[in-house]
């Protein structure tokens, strides 16, 4: 909204003409996330405490998590608005690659409030029917993918020509084209990262650090794609407008940086199905609309790895009781992240180390840029 009207005052006041470039919006973006977090937080903090609504710990999971119960969730509230204000400000608001990154944000941030408020506030112990999710990231996966198809043109030229297809790592001027499997791409890149998100939701500041600095990678390849020089040198498709994601992109960083002063260990709060889910679904939107679909498998490799982890654990388990009577388990605890505390890593060791690794798989991603 400031930009729509403060820009057009610019022939007035020379100073407004930065809010022209999306480097200026986007840092003003995150700082306002930044500020909104701080803000918000410790108000929240104390409101979920006062209704008693507290972090249920599992009784199979790790015993030093115990200690946990009772620790405010739901946190992903703070996510929610210290994000969603900051883009409405900042960002051009007939841009349609925001509008659909942030449709997808905000869709599964209400699907992990309804699974957080049967969990904790009705305590129902499974929270939503695991089917009903399900339907609930299918049903925004193919509203996004069915609007893209339908619509093309909205996106540019660029992405009207290549509307199915994506960005292949290593091959300079080779776009692999999804064809007729495009909605089904578009369905499990949303519920596949939404999901992977959730998962590694399970240590303080884990998932949050990863994906913070999973969405400073998105805001630097959405500036990439969305500039005609820097996209030219670098010999990916260029894209109108998608520039715009960077700005989205600061504000979810800023907005994590600032649940994080409340997330490090120990957590004075937990973001929930609320924060996972809705993170997972705008990585998982902002990787169709800038079509780097395979570099999300790199950028969110430790979202894989945690998926992966649990997938192989309950099959084998399942696979050898039926052959030997008795279950096997190919990690001490699943997911990963569990397994490294069973070992005896210190909760704040197995949290840096995945951040490091994170930090090493987007460096990678980004390299892929320019070997190719």
């Amino acid at each position: 909204m400031l930009y729509h009207l403060l820009f057009p005052l610019r022939e007035y006041f020379s100073a407004l003409n930065l809010f022209r470039y999306i480097t200026f919006r986007a840092a003003g973006a995150a700082v306002t996330a930044l500020l909104i977090s701080l803000i918000v937080g410790p108000f929240l903090i104390r409101l979920l405490k006062r209704h008693q609504i507290g972090e249920e710990i599992r009784a199979d999971g790790p015993k030093t998590h115990l200690s946990k119960r009772g620790t405010p969730t739901m946190g992903g509230i703070i996510i929610l608005i210290a994000g969603t204000i900051p883009t409405l400000l900042f960002v051009n608001l007939t841009n349609f690659y925001v509008l659909l990154a942030l449709l997808a944000f905000l869709w599964m941030g209400l699907i992990g409030f309804l699974d957080d408020y049967l969990k904790t506030v009705r305590k129902k112990k499974k929270g939503l029917v695991a089917r009903y999710k399900l339907l609930g990231q299918i049903s925004l996966s193919l509203i996004i993918g069915i609007f893209i198809l339908t619509f093309p043109e909205l996106f540019g030229d660029n992405f009207t020509a290549n509307v199915t297809a994506t960005t292949t790592p290593f091959l300079k001027d080779v776009m692999f084209n999804f064809g007729i499997f495009y909605l089904l791409v578009v369905t499990l890149v949303v519920t596949g990262t939404s999901n992977g998100v959730n998962l590694s939701d399970g240590l303080d500041g884990l998932a949050i650090g990863v994906c913070a600095i999973a969405l400073a990678a998105f805001a630097l390849m959405s500036y990439i794609t969305g500039h005609v020089k820097f996209s030219d040198y670098l010999n990916i498709i260029y894209l109108e407008g998608a520039g715009e994601l960077t700005i989205f992109c600061a504000a979810l960083f800023g907005a994590a940086l600032g649940f994080l002063w409340y997330n490090a260990h120990p957590a004075q709060i937990f973001m929930g199905d609320t924060g996972a889910l809705a993170l997972g679904g705008a990585l998982g939107a902002m990787a169709i609309l800038v079509k780097k679909e395979f570099f999300l498998i790199i950028i969110g490799g430790i979202f894989v790895a945690e998926a992966l982890s649990v997938i192989l654990q309950r099959y084998y388990f399942q696979y050898t009781r039926m052959k030997f009577g008795t279950g096997r388990r190919v990690f001490r605890m699943a997911p990963l992240h569990h397994h490294f505390e069973e070992i005896g890593w210190p909760e704040s060791k197995v949290v840096v180390r995945f951040w490091i690794i994170q930090v090493l798989l987007v460096l990678v991603s980004l390299t892929m840029f320019k070997v190719r």
